[in-house]
């Protein structure tokens, strides 16, 4: 937490441009226009940061019951998939699949290819990643993407639903169980999601993609005889797996605006944690990504191990990602 104080002593760090999106070198558009409200001033966001944080209003303070019960339920089935009944080979390779499945689908998917448009893709890949995301069921991708678009206008801000200034627990999960008024200002952020009828539909319907996932390893489980049955793949395949994604996406929101190194002197507590990266596929390069939220690539450096971009260089090499908008090195000029 120290680190904080180290950001305002280091002149060096290379600013970060009001608009980034400006000093990445493809012309292609990142956001249609009503997705994308008018953005503070860099002066007004710094001087932001330096606000006392009020205290909550007296209805955000309640929790919301139905979420607060959801993930109390799922944390209860995490442990439960952990006891040695139910472990087994099969449920490990169950957890790693479906792992990589769901990360990349959020991190690939919902968070570079749909909230910031750093790269294009035919339209069935981009469905493809988005259900993959869809699966971590983190709500559905309209209010996903509002969210994350919200949080990049106003980040660390007062207004920001996940504000680091409100400490670690806040930033971490806690904001996701109490009323934020950011959700009523989705729509502002997500007019290019709400015209398709595939996203309206998901996000409404998401949940359900838990049950004919939950199904098919039921059945996997029994055919295979494995130790605990098919409740064994359930239990390693659903909670269990939501729980570490949840975990490892809420690092991004705690962690890397507290603990690493800044790359770049961004308006707001980001930084880059290289054991976040590792977790979430190179979401933890998160300095990198304030300072240029368009970009494809979040790892700059040659040791900023990125494994969403190494995706997106096969995608790319298979010309299913078109038009990618990259970030320059630090210090490299270009």
């Amino acid at each position: 937490m120290a680190a904080h104080s180290a950001t305002h002593r280091t002149p060096r760090l290379p600013r970060c441009p009001a608009a980034s999106d400006t000093a990445l070198p493809t012309a292609a558009a990142t956001l249609p226009s009503p997705s994308r409200p008018q953005a503070p001033r860099p002066a007004e966001l710094r001087r932001g940061l330096l606000e006392p944080r009020p205290p909550l209003p007296p209805r955000q303070r309640r929790f919301k019951a139905g979420t607060t019960g959801f993930m109390l339920a799922l944390h209860v089935g995490a442990v439960a998939a952990l006891l040695p009944r139910f472990w087994s080979l099969p449920a490990v390779l169950t957890l790693a699949v479906l792992y990589w499945v769901t990360v990349l689908g959020v991190t690939l998917g919902l968070h570079r290819l749909v909230a910031h448009r750093s790269f294009s893709a035919p339209r069935w890949l981009e469905r493809l990643l988005v259900l993959m995301g869809t699966l971590a069921c983190q709500s559905g991708p309209i209010e996903w993407v509002g969210l994350h678009r919200h949080h990049h206008l106003h980040s660390d801000q007062v207004n920001d639903h996940h504000d680091a200034r409100r400490g670690l627990w806040w930033s971490h999960s806690a904001w996701m169980l109490h009323e934020i008024p950011a959700l009523r200002e989705v729509s502002r952020f997500t007019g290019d999601l709400r015209r398709d009828p595939f996203y309206r539909w998901l996000d409404r319907w998401f949940l359900l993609l838990q049950i004919p996932l939950g199904l098919t390893l039921y059945a996997l489980g029994e055919r295979l005889a494995v130790p605990g049955g098919g409740l064994a793949l359930v239990l390693w395949g659903i909670p269990l797996r939501l729980v570490l994604v949840y975990h490892v996406t809420w690092l991004v929101n705690s962690a890397t605006h507290a603990f690493g190194y800044r790359n770049f002197d961004s308006p707001d507590l980001s930084r880059n944690c290289w054991w976040v990266a590792l977790l979430s596929f190179g979401e933890g390069w998160h300095n990198n990504h304030h300072a240029h939220p368009s970009s494809a690539r979040h790892g700059l450096r040659w040791f900023e191990l990125d494994i969403t971009w190494a995706h997106i260089r096969v995608l790319r090499a298979l010309g299913l990602a078109r038009r990618l908008r990259l970030a320059p090195m630090p210090g490299s000029g270009r």
